[in-house]
């Protein structure tokens, strides 16, 4: 069952670096960039396939691209339900064995 736990807790951490990978994204959004850059057009590519996701539910307004709210709170929940299960299962194999 620790095997589980750090399993979850490994994917709560790639969630974290991926939040991280989406900020800058967002970030280099609000200004001129080259996205020829073999750099920023990795971020690019990793991002915005998750980010096309919510920009279908929610169009821009004004030229402001709101989708990315929402894909935070949906990355957010997400890594959090994660790092309670990890919890809830490492506590239940601590419990097991005592």
């Amino acid at each position: 069952m620790e095997i589980l736990a750090t399993l979850l807790q490994v994917l709560a951490q790639t969630l974290e670096i991926y939040s991280l990978v989406l900020i800058i994204r967002v970030l280099l959004s609000w200004f001129p960039v080259d996205w020829s850059n073999p750099v920023l057009s990795t971020v690019s590519s990793i991002t915005d396939p998750y980010l096309n996701i919510f920009r279908g539910i929610i169009p821009p307004l004004g030229g402001l691209d709101l989708s990315a709210i929402l894909a935070f709170i949906a990355l957010s929940l997400l890594q959090q339900l994660l790092t309670s299960s990890s919890v809830a299962v490492y506590n239940s194999s601590f419990s097991y064995y005592n």
